[in-house]
């Protein structure tokens, strides 16, 4: 007689490496690596400046969706909602803004909190920590784009 398969083996696989949108953000796209080894996840953010309306504590930040493309800037705005320490790949502390934001992947859209952080220098304006796909997908190391395929495609298409 054959076990059951555990519950996270029908959980949807993804690449390392997948195409989302941040709807909220006015982000149709924006190519994320995921990162296991990050508890959190981070979105290349500049010129972030506090304002208050209506009582409360927003941030308003400029974003460059693509990377090696600094012509195209996308101005968002969200409600604060914590700022705590995190330490980059190198070990440095940064007091970082914290942001709640649906992400969409193949249709499928969850909340994660999002950190605001100069990115500039990174391969991908944008890392999809584990506590964002935890429950909700495998990770394929070795693979790409497994649930943005078709997003990437499009994509790759207008650029040529």
């Amino acid at each position: 007689m054959t076990a059951p398969l555990p519950a996270t083996l029908a959980l949807p696989a993804i690449g390392w490496r997948e195409w989302i949108t941040l709807p909220s953000l006015g982000i149709d796209h924006v190519k994320a690596k995921i990162d296991t080894g990050a508890r959190s996840s981070a979105l290349h953010a500049f010129e972030v400046e506090r304002i208050e309306a209506q009582g409360k504590t927003r941030v308003r930040f400029k974003v460059h969706p693509e990377q090696d493309r600094t012509d195209i800037v996308i101005t968002a705005e969200a409600d604060l909602f914590d700022e705590r320490e995190v330490r980059d790949s190198g070990g440095h502390a940064e007091l970082r803004p914290i942001i709640q934001v649906d992400v969409t992947l193949n249709g499928q859209s969850w909340p994660i909190e999002l950190t605001l952080t100069d990115r500039s220098s990174m391969g991908f304006r944008m890392l999809l920590g584990r506590e964002a796909v935890r429950g909700r997908f495998l990770v394929d190391a070795g693979q790409s784009f497994l649930q943005s395929a078709a997003q990437h495609s499009t994509l790759e298409q207008q650029r040529t």
